[in-house]
């Protein structure tokens, strides 16, 4: 678990396009806010 305050550590991701993000890409760019959602559609 990370604490507050941390930094968080280098992910990646792919977007709706395929593309692959980073998460290192975003440093130095500011802020960067990350949702994480259940799948539509689910009861999850």
């Amino acid at each position: 678990m990370v604490e507050v305050g941390t930094e968080a550590p280098d992910f990646a991701l792919r977007g709706a396009d395929g593309a692959e993000l980073r998460l290192s890409s975003l440093r130095g760019q500011g802020r960067a806010l990350l949702i994480f959602y259940p799948k539509d559609l689910t009861s999850g």
